[in-house]
């Protein structure tokens, strides 16, 4: 589903990523790992098509969605507004039932007609979620999904995550507990290199 061949991304005279090298197959669920400025982000908006690419190539076979770290939505529409703006915006009609599956699965149907001003952070990862799986993307690119939310709150995002059999996600975390519960590969990133793990290799190695 996404391959990248002997990447380099470089700010300046800043080598940032050093020939990478990564293959995710299809339903592979990839923990992104790396200390702060390791190139995670450089490496997910070169996957997003955000960042023009120096050197080597990237192939993806599918429609990618991605949900970054801060959602920009709207507070002082409901829930429910706010997954039909963004609804309208991919289908020139909404899907009505499509919309309540969604909100469903993230457990916001009964909050869906409160604004969501006063949804906790969780609530707001939720309902960010709910908006990308409504394009019906393949592929499910998430930046820290569960940054900022309290215990619960995480555990309610990686359920809904790994109640989705039929994705490919590559997902940015810090949280060993968080990979180990929903992860089947690694791909660390350290020193401008990547190198990818199963789970059980990478807790191996850092246990």
């Amino acid at each position: 589903m996404i391959e990248v061949k002997n990447l380099y991304q470089s700010f300046g005279n800043k080598q940032v990523l050093d020939d990478v090298n990564m293959v995710i197959e299809k339903n592979e669920i990839t923990a992104l790992v790396g200390r702060n400025g390791a190139g995670k982000s450089t490496l997910i908006n070169s996957l997003l098509g955000l960042l023009p690419i120096k050197k080597g190539k990237i192939n993806i076979k599918g429609k990618i969605s991605y949900l970054p770290e801060k959602f920009m939505l709207y507070p002082a529409l409901t829930g429910m507004e706010n997954m039909q703006f963004f609804a309208e915006a991919i289908d020139k009609k909404a899907d009505a039932e499509r919309i309540e599956e969604l909100l469903r699965s993230v457990r916001l149907w009964d909050d869906r007609d409160m604004q969501i001003k006063g949804y906790s952070k969780g609530m707001l990862q939720r309902l960010g979620l709910a908006i990308t799986l409504y394009q019906n993307s393949e592929i499910l690119i998430l930046d820290e999904p569960t940054s900022g939310i309290d215990p619960i709150g995480r555990k309610e995002i990686l359920e809904v995550l790994r109640s989705l059999t039929d994705k490919t996600i590559l997902l940015s975390s810090h949280h060993l507990d968080e990979i180990k519960q929903i992860c089947t590969h690694v791909a660390f990133l350290e020193n401008n290199k990547l190198e990818k793990y199963t789970v059980e290799q990478f807790l191996q190695m850092n246990g």
